[in-house]
């Protein structure tokens, strides 16, 4: 029969964890941080609609960009919760994102790019340790070795 080749309109945990690839305790974890969302059937079984396969795409490709899930959240929070994330939804998400994800590819690569510098010296303390002192200031603290300045501390406590 035809109406049975319909795919159904609500999922359970189980569907979604198969059908989007995720484990069921991600799923439910995913929802105890507002992710996602479900309903319950009279039974008291959650109940998802097919929409959340998109929402759990977005999230999973959100975590492979290394974003917090705190970010994730208010980003699910600006789209609609009546249908499934479009398009130009993803477009208005991945624009947001793109600046915070460039801008992480370069520390990283300036990272990588000192790393080989200071592999032979061990110390990590230095005062001239592009990796443990980005900006080649100390301060002074009671007990022997560096303290790194905070860059919100005002000048007038940093010395060289």
């Amino acid at each position: 029969m035809a109406g049975q080749d319909r795919p159904p309109k609500v999922l359970s945990v189980g569907q979604l964890a198969e059908r989007s690839g995720v484990a069921v305790t991600a799923l439910h974890f995913y929802e105890s941080k507002g992710l996602i969302y479900s309903t319950r059937n009279a039974g008291n079984q959650r109940r998802y609609s097919r929409d959340m396969l998109r929402r759990v795409a977005v999230i999973k490709i959100a975590q492979r960009l290394g974003l917090p899930l705190a970010t994730i959240h208010r980003a699910l929070q600006q789209l609609p919760t009546d249908r499934a994330p479009t398009a130009a939804d993803w477009r208005q998400l991945s624009a947001q994102w793109r600046e915070d994800l460039s801008q992480r590819i370069e520390k990283l690569t300036a990272l990588r790019d000192q790393l080989d510098g200071c592999i032979g010296c061990g110390c990590l303390s230095l005062d001239s340790c592009p990796l443990r002192n980005q900006q080649g200031e100390l301060i002074p603290r009671s007990k022997p070795g560096t303290k790194l300045i905070d860059p919100e501390e005002a000048p007038e406590q940093r010395w060289s």
